[in-house]
């Protein structure tokens, strides 16, 4: 059986503005800029798009599990919308300190993503806005892009420049889809608003 190739997205951060005190309801989550342009252009490469997201605000019981199904259900709604598809999101709904094998950058999630749709990890892309994000990346050989649109893009930025190859810095995701599309050499876009490419590994911490 031919294995298929995925992008993974980190929610907050990447897709929509995060919040310090976190996402409660739909009324707090806004698309960020280019976002819906680039799950658009993911969806052209017919690849499979996949969410990873971090949600300890259900652990802490800010939101319950059912809101957060219901605001997912609307990103997929407006992400389609807008000629996109999200073909499924996984979360972790834990705290740090539960010690969960979900929570990033624990790869218990990205190994539930591949035995449902039969992904080949080791061709794939995971975008993110954390150091988390680049290190679950690292873990299961996936190719890892470093967005700058989270909460802390300069702190993002000095901790990448200080750590140790093979991640990518973009300005969002937009940027991250087109230097996919470049290094995958896919038709139909431009060369990528691209930051930086660093040639370091990241060591999880």
């Amino acid at each position: 059986m031919v294995q298929r190739r995925a992008i993974f997205l980190d929610r907050d951060g990447v897709i929509n503005h995060n919040r310090p005190d976190y996402i409660k309801s739909w009324d707090e989550f806004v698309f960020l800029p280019h976002a819906l342009e680039g799950l658009k252009l993911i969806a052209a490469t017919g690849w499979t798009t996949i969410v990873i997201t971090n949600q300890s605000a259900i652990g802490r019981g800010i939101i319950t599990e059912a809101a957060v199904r219901g605001i997912h259900a609307r990103m997929i709604a407006e992400a389609e919308r807008a000629g996109g598809c999200i073909h499924a999101v996984y979360f972790c709904p834990h705290k740090p300190e539960d010690n969960c094998a979900c929570r990033k950058p624990r790869i218990g999630m990205y190994l539930e993503a591949r035995s449902a749709f039969g992904i080949d990890l080791a061709r794939s892309y995971v975008i993110g806005d954390t150091v988390s994000d680049v290190a679950a990346a690292q873990a299961i050989g996936a190719q890892p892009i470093l967005v700058l649109t989270g909460l802390d893009s300069k702190d993002q930025l000095r901790l990448v420049e200080e750590n140790h190859p093979g991640y990518v810095v973009a300005d969002d995701l937009l940027s991250a889809v087109e230097w996919i599309y470049q290094t995958e050499n896919l038709p139909g876009k431009a060369l990528p608003k691209l930051t930086r490419r660093l040639d370091r590994d990241l060591t999880p911490r």
